[in-house]
């Protein structure tokens, strides 16, 4: 059983910057695939980035490229997401979720076995 925790979000002026941070319970977090999602009023959740249990593979949707860094620090069982230059559009609740399948390419296949964290809030003003 894992149990995430996000923190971070906020409201930030567009241009601006926030870390989001995913802190987990569980010794075999590090092994996880975690993902963070987003979900904006009226849209659907989407899958935004995704780092591997190793660290060494990472996704991110071509919105974002460039603009968000995920990364892990598995000896603080968290996992980060660095969001610069943000635009209105990053406006949504970011949501992290982890897999123990190790794989972020989970996420696309299926909701089985996903553990979520309650979200956290980004207000980015234009």
């Amino acid at each position: 059983q894992v149990q995430l925790v996000e923190s971070g979000g906020g409201l930030v002026q567009a241009g601006g910057s926030l870390r989001l941070s995913c802190v987990a319970s569980g010794r075999t977090f590090s092994s996880y695939a975690v993902g963070w999602f987003r979900q904006a009023p009226g849209k659907e959740r989407e899958f935004v980035a995704g780092i591997g249990g190793s660290g060494g593979s990472t996704y991110y949707v071509d919105s974002v490229k460039g603009r968000f860094t995920i990364s892990r620090d598995n000896a603080k069982n968290t996992v980060y997401l660095r969001l610069n230059s943000l635009k209105p559009e990053d406006t949504a609740v970011y949501y992290c979720a982890a897999n123990p399948s190790g794989s972020w390419s989970r996420f696309f296949v299926s909701n089985d076995n996903n553990y979520w964290g309650q979200g956290t809030q980004v207000t980015v003003s234009s």
